[in-house]
């Protein structure tokens, strides 16, 4: 079974029905997913945007957010280190948030999953 580390942005085309969400879930199916715990509030924070701009569709979003993170989710949550983590934000130009993803993604060994296109570069390039 291999491991993966999910980050935001592919966890969000799942959760809440976005057209690359098949995609990211045939990625993941089958396999260990791993995410620093950072992902619940980024992933919160998509659901705010999202519920701000469909406040009718608000109770749902809220929904698939809570499905998404909530204890039956499969996601093994892990810690990074933040020093690590300043140091790969430096060297790389991400923020600190992405270079959580790649901490965590490097310390285990895992293929990072991601729609962000430069977290996704630089993940191949490292």
């Amino acid at each position: 079974m291999s491991a993966v580390v999910v980050d935001a942005s592919a966890l969000a085309a799942i959760a809440f029905g976005e057209p690359a969400g098949a995609t990211v879930a045939a990625r993941l199916e089958g396999a260990t997913v791993f995410a620093p715990a950072l992902l619940k509030y980024e992933l919160a924070n998509t659901a705010w945007k999202k519920a701000r701009r469909d406040a009718l569709n608000a109770p749902g979003i809220v929904k698939a957010l809570a499905l998404a993170i909530g204890p039956r989710c499969d996601i093994n949550w892990r810690d990074v280190d933040a020093a690590d983590v300043v140091l790969i934000a430096v060297a790389t130009g991400l923020t600190a948030y992405d270079a959580s993803y790649l901490w965590l993604a490097a310390s285990l060994g895992a293929d990072l999953v991601t729609m962000d296109q430069r977290l996704a570069q630089v993940a191949d390039e490292i």
